[in-house]
């Protein structure tokens, strides 16, 4: 009996250790990247740059593309002898100018290594604007349109809601100031139309994002510049007009372009998705000297990093921000930091907190390389300003160095409804940030000095980690917001680019060769995979059920309150939104 419960013992022990290699194999196994393959990308999802990592952001967020994901593999497969070329899918989505030339420049990177890149849409707009995703197909080799699908190539229009009129009719009064002119989120609420300054530097930047679509479009498609804006004043191009007018290759279904596509690859080409591919191949910079990156993303706030499920929104919390700088200064291992920078600004005091890390790290030896997306204004640029270097793409949106703020003083709307307050208090601000009351004479006075002070303190900051005049900084600040091509001419920003060319600045700084490679880690770290073959406590698993409950009812709700808060009829989220960048709808 006994040596039989032996023998079952050692089978069962036998077989543990059997199941536990298959499974651990099993979650290892990536696959193979076939010996002929042509990548399949899809530009048919809104890109993101990052996202906290949280259980909701996790659920809702898992289809929406990652910016360095699609340039890491594109510039993995780029020199991958196993990849002879790609077939991207695109289609009229939003898409900032930074994330479109950001991609551009993967592409004609990955086509420099004499690999195919062909573009199929099924329409660039089908009678709406469609000007950044062409503008993004056409660094590729070929573009195939769908016979039923349009080019909506129209140009740039900037459009800014105005809310004081509706305000007025409300009983509700916004009671605030700015430094200066060109600070203009406030003006929603208190103009009906554009200023001098506002309209001046939107025009600024929507003509800076109209060269530089022109200068690529014509210089991708061979077309004449002088004859471009001609060009665009007729269209949209409906079907064939686009082929004939030379921005399109061929009109063509989907099935049809991928049988030339793989024509053009020769026999036995497989077809493997970016991701898949990146997943198998593994991503590049992934030996040699260590290199934090750490993410600056959404409106700064003070605490950690969030993902709203409500409007979709993602913050950039100065304890978890600031928290991944010390980790990286603390790291024996990391020589450099590469800090990836998308924000319209927020809290000057979250700002300045991240900022304070930025100085801390490169006193430690470890230089900071800032790399900026489609906008880096405002607290955006405050975060930044402190670097050793900062890279920009021709369209990021930067600057607008300046401070503002306020409050709705809403008793009128009230008296409206019949609803009443009154009040007892103890000093004489005590009322300063009520809505039901207007500022006093003192208490404007100490908002005065509040916004005096911020500003002195940015532009000093700025003249200092820009090595500029504090007199040249604010002649060039007042708020104003530039495009990176301009930020750079005026000594913002140091090179144009992105993550390929930061890198390049990073692996200068700690004596890297060009050719030679770097290892890039995430900071904070994401979970390893010993941590996710843990076993998960019963209430952590039912807390997950409930966030993807939860994320599936928001997702219904989030395109109703956007719209809300677009109008005003719904509060945006508070944080002291006091550096935010001015709001604009661009219509690419």
């Amino acid at each position: 009996m006994k040596k039989a419960i032996v023998r079952f013992l050692a089978w069962f022990g036998a077989a543990v250790i059997v199941y536990s290699i298959y499974f651990a194999i099993m979650l290892n196994y990536k696959g193979a990247v076939p010996s002929k393959t042509v990548l399949e990308m899809n530009l048919t999802s809104q890109m993101i740059e990052d996202a906290p990592d949280s259980a909701v952001a996790k659920y809702m967020l898992s289809d929406r593309p990652r910016v360095r994901d699609i340039v890491d593999g594109l510039d993995r497969g780029a020199k991958d002898d196993r990849v002879v070329g790609m077939v991207a899918t695109i289609s009229s989505v939003p898409m900032g100018m930074a994330e479109a030339q950001e991609i551009r420049d993967a592409v004609f990177r990955f086509r420099a290594k004499k690999k195919f890149a062909v573009a199929y849409s099924e329409t660039f707009g089908e009678f709406a604007p469609g000007n950044g995703a062409y503008y993004v197909a056409t660094a590729f080799d070929q573009i195939y349109l769908q016979p039923s699908g349009d080019v909506g190539l129209t140009g740039l229009m900037i459009e800014t809601q105005f809310m004081k009129g509706t305000l007025d009719k409300l009983g509700v009064k916004f009671h605030g100031d700015h430094r200066y002119e060109y600070k203009n989120a406030l003006n929603i609420y208190t103009e009906t139309k554009y200023t001098a300054a506002h309209k001046e530097a939107n025009s600024k930047v929507m003509n800076s994002w109209f060269s530089q679509m022109k200068n690529g479009i014509c210089e991708a498609r061979h077309l004449d510049p002088n004859q471009f804006a001609a060009l665009v004043d007729k269209g949209p191009y409906l079907g064939k007009e686009a082929l004939d007018a030379k921005l399109v290759d061929g009109m063509a279904y989907r099935d049809e372009v991928y049988e030339q596509v793989k024509t053009k690859a020769g026999r036995g080409a497989e077809l493997l998705y970016l991701g898949k591919y990146l997943y198998r191949a593994g991503r590049p910079h992934d030996s040699g000297k260590t290199v934090a990156l750490i993410y600056g993303v959404g409106q700064v706030i003070r605490g950690k990093s969030d993902f709203s499920a409500i409007n979709g929104s993602v913050t950039m919390g100065s304890e978890t921000v600031a928290g991944a700088f010390r980790a990286a200064i603390e790291d024996d291992d990391v020589k450099a930091i590469l800090f990836r920078v998308d924000s319209p600004g927020g809290s000057y005091v979250a700002s300045d907190t991240i900022y304070r890390e930025v100085l801390r790290a490169r006193k430690a030896g470890k230089p900071v390389i800032v790399s900026m997306g489609n906008l880096a204004g405002s607290g955006g640029y405050f975060v930044a300003m402190g670097a050793d270097k900062i890279v920009a793409e021709p369209g990021t949106i930067t600057g607008s160095i300046g401070v503002l703020g306020g409050k709705m003083y809403a008793a009128g709307f009230w008296n409206k409804l019949g609803l009443s307050h009154d009040e007892i208090h103890t000093s004489q601000n005590a009322t300063m940030f009520t809505t039901t009351q207007d500022y006093n004479d003192t208490e404007w006075q100490r908002f005065e000095a509040w916004l005096d002070r911020v500003y002195d303190d940015f532009t000093g900051k700025v003249a200092e980690g820009r090595r500029l005049s504090r007199e040249r900084v604010k002649e060039i600040a007042k708020g104003r917001i530039w495009t990176g091509e301009d930020a750079k001419a005026i000594g913002l920003v140091d090179e144009l680019g992105g993550f390929d060319r930061a890198l390049d600045l990073v692996k200068k700084a700690i004596g890297v060769p060009e050719n030679d490679e770097v290892k890039v880690v995430v900071f904070p770290q994401r979970k390893k995979l010993y941590e996710l073959l843990l076993p998960r406590e019963a209430d952590n698993s039912e807390k997950e059920a409930s966030a993807e409950a939860v994320a599936s009812v928001v997702r219904a709700v989030q395109p109703v309150t956007q719209k809300l808060q677009a109008a005003g009829i719904v509060e945006r989220d508070q944080g002291e939104d006091v550096l935010t960048m001015p709001e604009m709808e661009p219509q690419r």
